[in-house]
Formats: C-alpha cells, structure tokens, sequence
C-alpha cells in the first residue's frame, strides 16, 4: 500500500505541470550540455548523453523528487588534463570509476558529512552559484555577435517569464517565452545566434559502449586521481543542491539514496559514452519553479532532451540563444538569496564572514568544492573558538589545599586555557584538587594537558586529586592519559 502511495505521489501527481516542467528544462539543458562538452574538450554529444542519461537515471532511484542532474561545468573542468593528454576513452572509464566510488562514499555514509555544513556555507553557496550563473550569461550580453535584436528578445523573454504569472500560471513562463521568441526569429529569419551554432546535435540515441583501454594497473593509476576528485565535487554539489530544494519545497529527501543514485547513474553513463555529472542548481530551480516537484519532471526532462536532439534536433537547432539566456537570468536572479543582503545587519559576524568567503572563493576560482571547504573551514574555526571561550574556571585555598573548578568543554582549542589558569611553585600549598565536576574532556589534547599539569605538580612534590570526571571523561584519561592510576575519583564535586 506504501509502495502504491508513494508511485502515484511521485508519477502520477500533477502530471500536466510536471511534464511541462520537465520540457523546459530539457530545452535549458541542451546549450549548457554543449557547453560543458567544449570544457571538457570532447564532442557534444558526450555531454548531451550524459544529461539524458543521469537525469533518466537520477529520476528513477535518487533521494531527491524535483531535482535535475546531469552534466555540469563542475565536473567537466576537473577533466581537461585526462581527455587532452588521454583521450575520450579515458574520460569514459573515469566516469565508470567515479559511480563506484560514489557508491561506496553510499555504502560508508559520507553524505552525514553534510550535517557539518552549516546554513552559512550553504547561503553562500547558493548565492554564488547564482553570481556564477549571470557571469556564464555575460558572453551573449557582450560578445560580439550581440546586436540590438539580441538585447530585445533577452528583454522580451524576461517580459514574458515574469509577467506571464500575472495572468496565467497554467503553463510555464520560461517554455511560453522559448517558443515565442523562437517561432518569432524562425518565422522572420532573424540573425541571432541559435542552439546549432554552439555545437553539432547528434543524429541518433546512444548505444552500450565499453571503454576501448588496457585493462592495467598504470590505467588505474590514471584514471583513479580524476575518479576521486569527480566523485568528491559531484556529490558536494548534489548534497548541496539536495539541501537548497528541501528548503524550497519545504520537504525532505534521503540523502543516502541521492549518494547511492549518483553512483548507479555515473556508473551506467560511462558504458553509453557520457561524461561524468551531478546535481544542477540552475536547472533544479527551473523545474521548481515551472512546477516540477515530482521524479516524473526529472524522467522528462531526460527523455525530452534525447527526443529533442535526434528527432527534433533540426528544430531544437534554430532555437535562439537569447531565449536561453533570458531563462538563464532568471533563473540567477531567482536562486540569489536576496534577504541575505538584510541578514548582514542582524547575524553574527562570524557567519557573515563564512557566507562572504565562499562566494568570494566560488567565484573567483569557479570550483565549487574550494568554495565549500573554505567556508566550512571556517565555521569550524569559529566554532572552536566559540567554545573556547565558554571553559568555565574559579579556584579557592583552603588552608594548604588549592581548588581548582573547571566547567564547560576541554578540547584542542581550550586546553591550554586549563594549563594557564593553574598556579604553580606555591610553598603553601601541599595538596592540589582539580574538581572537572561540570567539565568534559573530548580529545587527546584534553587528556595531555591534564597528563602535563598533573605530572609538574607532581615534580614539586605536591599531591593532586583528580575529582568529579564523568564517566566518557574518565574513560578517554584511563585510556589515553600517561599518569599513575588511580588518581581520580568519578561524580564527586570535591566540596
């Protein structure tokens, strides 16, 4: 019964809206397909292959509904070296290699990696995706092919995206103002440039394909680095872009299964002759917001592209870039997160600089994965500061005896706090007591600090109690701690 309720959840609700969702999308696909493969230095039709195969794939067993994956620029920079110094065939085994890897990051759990990053990094991701998004679009605004004729259909496709709502939300804006200003530049010839201009569409579906390599160690070696590295960028981004549509659909998705489905579709997508791909931030907002919410607008938005290019291609061809590039603005203004401007005034700094950082690094390196890792980086610095800063401390003498209490969390970033509160070469003092009542101790540089003050007190000939440990405490200072058992005493305040 489950099973029925989720299958007409996911194919059978709303279909109309999906379906059309899916058609834009697969419309945006096809330029950024071609782009991504002239990164990577290898024929279109590699890129177009892949978006329709992982799409396809993604829709029937990834953890995210309404989500679009498919080739993308992340992954295609990463393989320049390996197509210019290997060739094609190399690019396909590295695309197999990297599904397996994925799916053994599945097999591990890696995606609960996500949880540490925070809703900073996540904002400056998204935001600098967007920025990112509007910068692919500059070549169109100011190449020299722009004309006045290709300012005005950029005008009129916006015209159109966002005022078409006002009166009907019946079919999607985007695909009304793609077939609109397509039909106007076919039907008067206009000189714009056109989706064939960007690169050749293929003429037929693709076919099972073994990577034609020595099946060796040194091949291994090659392709393995490139593997990794694609896996790793891959699945971030995904990951990511899962998190940002949760937010945008105010629903869950399973990102275990989302790690799992990027394996299997990488994997399979290198036996047809496709490139490596992930998630898509761009595209997953234009299914979003044309409707698409269900796996259904997925599964169409791969069979669409590859009906597009090989029966339709001849038409798909004279579609004008401009249409494409006034969806493509939208769609960067529609992913900015513009209260963020707003938030600067209100959040703390320390999560103003981690989102700042990594839309500065995305930007300016446009790698994804450096981005990300800054920010995390830092929120993990600020982190340990902050907690740094809430070690608890207060002492007292009673007669020959010096107490100590500590409170809070001991750990790499705050353990020479404990070290400098201690008094040490005190003639009065016979016996010291160091209650950690309210205190845990979480690392081994916890445990060696402790191990440091004990072993100094010692050398100047003083007794010292350990008091009050709980018992995780106690168990990493037995386990790890270098002094003379026992010492210490569990759950006891000392006074």
């Amino acid at each position: 019964m489950a099973i029925h309720s989720s299958f007409k959840r996911d194919w059978l609700s709303n279909p109309k809206n999906e379906f059309l969702a899916g058609l834009v999308v697969a419309l945006a696909l096809i330029p950024e397909a071609i782009g991504f493969s002239i990164i990577a230095g290898v024929d279109p039709r590699v890129g177009l292959y892949a978006s329709f195969s992982i799409a396809v794939i993604i829709s029937l067993i990834g953890g995210r509904p309404g989500m679009i994956s498919a080739a993308t620029a992340a992954v295609a920079v990463l393989v320049v070296p390996l197509v210019r110094d290997h060739g094609t065939e190399y690019l396909f085994a590295a695309t197999i290699l990297m599904g397996i890897f994925q799916c053994i990051a599945a097999l591990l759990r890696l995606d609960l990696l996500m949880r540490f990053v925070s809703r900073s990094v996540i904002t400056g991701f998204v935001n600098a995706l967007a920025i990112l998004i509007f910068m692919a679009q500059l070549p169109m605004l100011t190449g020299e092919n722009m004309t006045v004729t290709t300012y005005a259909m950029i005008a009129a496709g916006l015209a159109m995206i966002y005022g078409l709502p006002r009166v009907t939300k019946a079919v999607p804006a985007p695909l009304v103002a793609i077939i609109l200003i397509a039909a106007v530049s076919i039907y008067f010839k206009l000189d714009v440039t056109t989706v064939g201009d960007t690169g050749a569409l293929p003429d037929s579906p693709p076919w099972f394909h073994i990577p034609q390599i020595p099946v060796t160690w040194e091949t291994l070696q090659i392709i393995a680095p490139y593997s990794l590295a694609m896996a790793a960028v891959g699945l971030l981004e995904s990951l990511l872009t899962a998190s940002i549509v949760d937010d945008m659909t105010e629903t869950r998705s399973n990102k275990k299964r989302e790690t799992y489905g990027q394996g299997i579709a990488n994997f399979v997508t290198g036996f047809i002759g496709g490139m490596g791909g992930c998630a898509m931030i761009g595209q997953s907002v234009i299914n979003i917001k044309s409707g698409g919410r269900r796996r259904l607008s997925t599964f169409v938005a791969g069979v669409m592209l590859l009906i597009l290019i090989v029966a339709l291609g001849k038409w798909v061809a004279q579609i004008p870039m401009p249409a494409l590039v006034a969806v493509m603005i939208f769609v960067s203004v529609s992913t900015f997160r513009w209260q963020s401007f707003t938030e600067i005034t209100h959040h703390p700094w320390p999560s103003n600089l981690v989102m700042l950082a990594t839309v500065i690094m995305v930007v300016v390196t446009h790698d994804l994965s450096i981005g990300v890792l800054t920010g995390v980086l830092l929120s993990g610095i600020f982190f340990a500061w902050k907690v740094r800063q809430l070690l608890i401390f207060e002492h007292y003498i009673d007669g020959r005896t010096h107490h100590y209490v500590f409170g809070g969390q001991i750990f790499f970033a705050s353990a020479d706090l404990m070290y400098e509160a201690m008094e040490f070469n005190e003639d009065a003092v016979d016996t010291v007591i160091i209650d950690v009542h309210d205190a845990h101790f979480w690392d081994i540089s916890a445990t060696g600090m402790l191990d440091k003050i004990t072993q100094r007190l010692q050398a100047e000939g003083k007794k010292v109690e350990i008091i009050g440990l709980n018992e995780a405490s106690a168990s990493l200072v037995d386990k790890y701690g270098e002094h003379e058992k026992p010492f210490h005493s569990l759950g006891t305040t000392g006074h």
